[in-house]
C-alpha cells in the first residue's frame, strides 16, 4: 500500500514538474526562443493544456487513493481555498477595476494565495483531525 502511495505521489511529481516546465516554455519561448512564431506558440500552449489535464488526472488518481480521513482532510482544505480564492479574487480585481490600488491585478497573485491557502487549511485541518 505504501509502495502504490509513493508511486502515485511520484507520478503527480512529474507531471507537476512537466506541466510547470511547459508553462515556462510556452511563457519565455515565443520572446527568447523562437522570435513569436505563431505555430510553435500555439504549439506550446496546447502542450501546456495537455500537461495540465495530464497532472489533474494524477491528482485524481493520488486522491482516490487516499483513506476516508485523508479525503475529508483535502476536501475540506479545497473548498475553503476555493470559497476564498473566489472571494479574494473577485475583491482584487475589483480594487483593480476602481482603481484603488496603484499596480494591476496579476493573476501570479492569486495563484500564490491559492498555493499559501491550500497548504496552511491543510496544516490546520491535519491538525484538527489528529
Amino acid at each position: 500500500m505504501k509502495e502504490e502511495r509513493k508511486k502515485h505521489l511520484l507520478n503527480l511529481g512529474l507531471w507537476t514538474w512537466s506541466w510547470v516546465a511547459t508553462l515556462a516554455i510556452a511563457t519565455f519561448g515565443p520572446k527568447f526562443i523562437w522570435d513569436d512564431h505563431t505555430v510553435l506558440t500555439t504549439f506550446a500552449i496546447l502542450t501546456n493544456l495537455v500537461n495540465g489535464v495530464l497532472m489533474i488526472l494524477a491528482n485524481r488518481k493520488l486522491f482516490n487513493h487516499y483513506d476516508e480521513l485523508e479525503r475529508k482532510i483535502h476536501l475540506e482544505s479545497l473548498a475553503l481555498t476555493l470559497g476564498l480564492t473566489v472571494i479574494i479574487g473577485l475583491t482584487y480585481s475589483l480594487l483593480d477595476q476602481v482603481n484603488l490600488i496603484p499596480f494591476d491585478a496579476e493573476i501570479g497573485i492569486l495563484v500564490g494565495f491559492v498555493g499559501l491557502t491550500y497548504m496552511i487549511t491543510l496544516l490546520i485541518n491535519r491538525k484538527r483531525y489528529s
